[in-house]
């Protein structure tokens, strides 16, 4: 049998068509799938953290929290300054959104309510539950929009809780334990949004992504969240995407 030039241009046209209609419609499930703006992502993650095994902790200091309550004496945490947003949890973006949010035209514009109000790919970021952790509110306001970094003899100001901030320096130091955490919260950014890490910092966090290994409680965080929103962690399943990046330059 044998076909006429128009129809194996049709055919062609056909095949070629057909999958990029497929990719474009999982491409928009995957955008409206998970939490669509950042008052519901903190929904989402109250409940997501209510049955996390382990119970209900914050991330850098593993005080335990009920609601909005932070219980700040059994962790040992005590208030360098607001002893009343020291005993509430907050929800914190790792990657804080002020650092992403300066990486896009929108934030040039108008700033984050701007980003907020007209930038869809803001909200994605704003909204992702693998950068949102619970967090003591004077720990998240302290470090406000700091970079992470190693600090050298700096005083211990927030009881027990092993977190460490350089108001001068603008730079943050969180604990061991939680370093690798940082590190593929980072990774995964970049990786999804296309977040711009200097070079300085990318060679700081595949350090700490080697030294603080993932656990079962970060992979099972990672699982329930993948579930729920459809993007995994590609580092904390231990993918072989290379860690450096020769085209981060800020």
């Amino acid at each position: 049998m044998r076909f006429s030039v128009r129809q194996c241009a049709v055919a062609l046209l056909l095949f070629c068509c057909l999958p990029l209609q497929a990719v474009q419609a999982n491409q928009v499930d995957e955008h409206q799938s998970g939490p669509q703006s950042f008052r519901e992502a903190k929904r989402m993650a109250a409940k997501l953290y209510a049955t996390l095994p382990g119970g209900q902790r914050t991330f850098y200091c593993d005080c335990a929290f009920s609601g909005k309550q932070i219980d700040a004496a059994a962790c040992g945490y005590r208030a360098r300054k607001n002893a009343k947003r020291g005993a509430r949890l907050e929800w914190e973006h790792v990657v804080p959104a002020w650092e992403f949010g300066h990486q896009l035209q929108c934030w040039q514009n108008g700033g984050r309510k701007n980003c907020t109000k007209n930038d869809a790919q803001f909200r994605r970021m704003e909204a992702d539950l693998h950068n949102l952790v619970p967090a003591v509110g004077e720990l998240n306001g302290d470090r406000s929009n700091f970079r992470f970094g190693m600090l050298e003899g700096e005083p211990r100001v927030y009881g027990r809780c092993d977190f460490e901030v350089d108001f001068k320096l603008r730079r943050a130091e969180p604990k061991d334990d939680r370093r690798g955490d940082v590190a593929r919260i980072y990774f995964y950014m970049r990786d999804r949004y296309g977040l711009k890490i200097s070079r300085q910092q990318t060679q700081l966090f595949n350090a700490w992504h080697k030294l603080d290994a993932v656990d079962d409680a970060e992979r099972e965080r990672d699982r329930r969240i993948t579930e729920l929103q459809g993007s995994g962690n590609c580092y904390v399943r231990n993918c072989d995407k290379t860690l450096n990046s020769d085209t981060d330059k800020l």
